[in-house]
């Protein structure tokens, strides 16, 4: 009888591990396909580089990211097109190694969601 609670235990125990994991993976991507934005804030644009404070943390990727982005010198309208500027951006960045609100790998044509 021991045995089965110890099971039933253990059993239990795996799927709130399993539940836990399955939630904090889905919690990990905030990034909008269809809107191509992270917590309503527009991918493409006129973008500043900052230290503190940004809008969007972005990890840079070599595969499987969850926006390509390509770097244009003026008329950054479409989703994944970014101009880098120093004043007037229309989003600021942070690139970050862990706990991104996005991935981006940088391309030279066919920017957007992968």
């Amino acid at each position: 009888m021991r045995a089965f609670k110890l099971v039933g235990v253990l059993l239990s125990a795996a799927l709130l591990v399993g539940a836990m994991m399955t939630s904090t993976a889905q919690a990990a991507s905030k990034f909008d396909k269809g809107n191509c934005s992270v917590n309503g804030v527009f991918l493409g644009g006129k973008v500043k580089v900052v230290n503190s404070f940004p809008d969007v943390k972005v990890k840079v990727k070599n595969s499987f990211p969850d926006l390509k982005v390509k770097t244009v010198s003026s008329f950054p309208d479409d989703c994944g097109e970014w101009q880098f500027v120093d004043s007037f951006p229309d989003f600021k960045i942070q690139f970050v190694d862990s706990f991104p609100d996005v991935t981006i790998q940088f391309v030279n044509s066919f920017p957007g969601p992968r």
